[in-house]
């Protein structure tokens, strides 16, 4: 029964966790969305050129939330952050469907984003963001 329960929550864990089936070539596109407030940019290189009202995104994937280094985040990404949060493509899934909420969700309190736009699916940006 112990061995059952561990392979369960072993199970759940990676879920939670894994990448989602998304298309980076349609996240490509998909991105114009985003880049009103974001670039991609590999130090001085412009990959994607975009706004600077959000965070790069280059290299989001496996980044604590909250620390692109030069961006000024609200205190509830970053305390999301200190709490252990890692991007990985499927809770960037999550995160952009509701900001305010995934982030209420993992504080256990009520959060602010400033990220007010939502996508009801980012499967093929999230895809898109993991290619950098």
């Amino acid at each position: 029964m112990t061995k059952l329960l561990a392979l369960t929550a072993v199970a759940l864990m990676a879920t939670s966790t894994t990448a989602v089936a998304g298309d980076a070539a349609a996240g490509e596109a998909d991105f114009k969305k985003c880049k009103s407030c974001h670039m991609i940019a590999d130090g001085d290189t412009d990959i994607v050129k975009g706004g600077k009202t959000g965070p790069n995104l280059f290299g989001i994937v496996g980044r604590t939330a909250g620390t692109s280094e030069g961006f000024k985040y609200g205190d509830s990404i970053v305390a999301a952050g200190a709490a252990g949060l890692v991007w990985t493509e499927a809770l960037i899934v999550e995160y952009v469907a509701d900001p305010k909420a995934f982030l209420s969700d993992r504080l256990g309190e009520s959060a602010k984003s400033k990220m007010t736009f939502k996508l009801k699916d980012g499967a093929d940006i999230a895809a898109y963001l993991a290619s950098f």
